[in-house]
């Protein structure tokens, strides 16, 4: 099959098993979620990954399931790392899992919250069948800057989604609380996209080859 522009390898379809567990799996999580941490909690990129990516892989489109593995796979990591360091030693090396262990938030949803290692692998075997749309990076980037200010404006500051009140869950003082959000918002592309990004490309082409 020829190679299509923008996109790293041919379309290879995706298992009806696969749609209908994550269907599943959105059909408990999001109605639990609304009622126990309310509604504000979508507006954090990785929540929002898991309605993306089940349209995602419904409709087997290459720039939805691209975009949530830039979203998920080196957020999805990190917090793995974060947690289960945690639960090893009790030292957070990264920070912003703290809620996992605290009493105070609901056992149900802090379980929940382990989809967080599970969307990683389901985007990446996407991405792995339908081949990854590079114009994805660009797509993210532009979601990732509505959704940011949107969590600013919208959401209460306490629960610092998305980190717009400062960065590993802390809230921050030292710069101007906008001139922040515009840091923010040029880095999470840069730190968290494209390295992404750039692994994916390598290992398409090493795919090709």
């Amino acid at each position: 099959m020829p190679h299509q522009a923008g996109y790293s390898v041919p379309h290879e379809g995706l298992p009806l098993w696969l749609k209908l567990l994550l269907s599943l799996w959105v059909v408990v999580w999001a109605p639990t979620f609304w009622v126990l941490v309310g509604p504000q909690n979508y507006f954090w990129l990785c929540n929002l990954a898991n309605f993306l990516l089940l349209a995602g892989v419904w409709g087997e489109s290459r720039r939805l399931v691209s975009m949530q593995w830039l979203a998920v796979a080196l957020v999805g990591s990190l917090w793995a790392v974060d947690v289960g360091t945690a639960w090893l030693t009790g030292w957070h090396p990264i920070g912003g899992t703290e809620y996992m262990f605290d009493d105070h938030h609901p056992l149900v949803t802090r379980l929940m919250s382990l989809y967080h290692l599970l969307l990683p692998p389901v985007a990446g075997y996407a991405v792995w069948r339908l081949g990854y749309d590079r114009r994805a990076l660009a797509w993210q980037c532009g979601l990732t800057w509505l959704v940011i200010p949107a969590s600013y404006l919208f959401t209460e500051a306490e629960r610092n989604i998305n980190w717009v009140e400062g960065p590993f869950g802390q809230p921050q003082s030292v710069m101007n609380p906008l001139l922040y959000l515009a840091g923010l918002m040029l880095l999470w592309p840069l730190l968290i996209y494209l390295p992404v990004h750039w692994l994916t490309l390598a290992l398409s082409r090493c795919r090709r080859g």
